[in-house]
């Protein structure tokens, strides 16, 4: 018998594919890992959530681990409206759907938005796990180039008009990371987002934001609103989520848009949710000064992104250059040309230092792209190991270059 004959169509296309994850070889014993998009270990507030779960476990006793009957993980939805109107974004009754981490809501919203085999335009480079996703139900991944003001808006205005003279389809969604961009920590100017709005309307396209890194601002008084808070015709469905600025392991994200998309999404994520992790979740935001921890976050991850750039600075060979990102997690570098950074890679790890190679940003042929560009992250390292990971990754370019 030849069990994938039974396969479905999409999922012979998705192991088409490499598996999620396959971008990281194994890693060697004491490597230092400025791969690892993560939040800092001490950043987690592990004591503040065991007391709330104990707290809530004596006030509630089982009801948070049944299906249904939690009052506090009735609270939850409320919070997060909350937290969203403060960032400029109401959200009215039907608009949010409370996901199990951001991803599950890319997915939703990608099972609910793209027909099979239809355009989806994204930035290039962009999230890989977007990308892995996104390529589950499209083979036809548009791709446009972000600078150091995000996504380069008029080479998409040029395209959409290529595309319209010559019939072919337009995509109707288009995946953005506006602020502070994975990879590459680029922030989308505020000229740049209206024009992008102006251009859903013109084109009629949603818009898919993920905001995952939005509350990271160094300066938040300088950092531009959400698309979502300048958007007044419904073209964004805006992702969010609790993994950067409280725990990843709650896996709490969220949709908030129009409301027939998020009722669509709804209908295909069918489960009960996830009862303890709501409730352990609203409890613990009650009893927490959330602003006071993103002010503490910002500073922490500030001076990690220091340390980064200046290791950089003083370590670097000439030919290579990098962002200097004004929050989140990312610096993006670029090497001389002549190098490659995924064949780079197995002397990097082997001087003791991991980093994700640009390639795996990019859809398809696309990929020949990032051939001279590397991720490096700021937010899981203390200070030293930043340092060492950044002096062994310019060893490794030089022997190469």
């Amino acid at each position: 018998m030849h069990p994938q004959r039974f396969l479905s169509p999409a999922a012979r296309l998705a192991l088409a594919y490499p598996p999620p994850g396959a971008w990281m070889p194994p890693l060697p014993p004491g490597v230092v890992r400025l791969s690892a998009g993560y939040p800092f270990p001490e950043s987690v507030p592990v004591a503040d959530l065991a007391a709330a779960l104990e707290a809530l476990l004596a006030e509630e006793a089982d009801a948070p681990l049944h299906y249904l009957g939690s009052r506090a993980m009735a609270a939850l939805p409320g919070l997060i409206r909350q937290r969203l109107a403060q960032r400029g974004i109401p959200v009215g009754e039907g608009e949010l759907l409370v996901t199990s981490g951001a991803c599950q809501a890319i997915d939703l919203a990608a099972r609910a938005l793209i027909a099979p085999g239809a355009p989806v335009a994204v930035e290039a480079p962009t999230y890989m796990e977007a990308l892995e996703i996104f390529r589950n139900y499209t083979d036809a991944i548009l791709g446009y180039p972000v600078d150091r003001e995000g996504l380069v808006v008029e080479a998409l205005a040029e395209d959409l008009r290529r595309r319209r003279t010559a019939g072919k389809a337009l995509p109707r969604l288009l995946y953005t990371i506006p602020s502070f961009q994975n990879p590459t920590g680029a922030t989308l100017s505020l000229e740049r987002r209206r024009r992008l709005l102006a251009l859903a309307e013109e084109y009629d396209f949603l818009i898919l934001e993920d905001d995952a890194y939005g509350e990271l601002a160094f300066d938040p008084q300088a950092a531009p609103p959400p698309l979502k808070a300048l958007d007044t015709r419904g073209r964004v469905v805006y992702l969010g989520s609790l993994s950067k600025v409280v725990a990843p392991g709650l896996r709490i994200g969220w949709a908030a848009g129009p409301e027939p998309v998020i009722r669509a999404m709804a209908v295909f994520k069918k489960d009960l949710d996830h009862p303890l992790a709501w409730a352990l979740t609203a409890r613990y935001l009650q009893g927490t000064d959330l602003p006071a921890r993103l002010a503490w976050l910002r500073q922490r991850y500030r001076e990690r992104r220091n340390v980064l750039l200046g290791a950089l600075a003083r370590e670097m060979p000439a030919g290579v250059t990098w962002t200097e990102p004004a929050g989140g997690y990312f610096v993006w570098v670029s090497l001389p040309p002549g190098l490659d950074s995924e064949k780079l890679l197995p002397a990097a790890l082997a001087a003791g230092v991991a980093y994700v190679p640009g390639r795996h940003f990019y859809f398809g042929p696309a990929a020949a792209q990032g051939a001279r560009h590397l991720r490096l992250s700021f937010s899981y390292l203390p200070p030293a190991e930043l340092e060492r990971g950044v002096a062994a990754l310019a060893r490794a370019v030089r022997a190469a270059g």
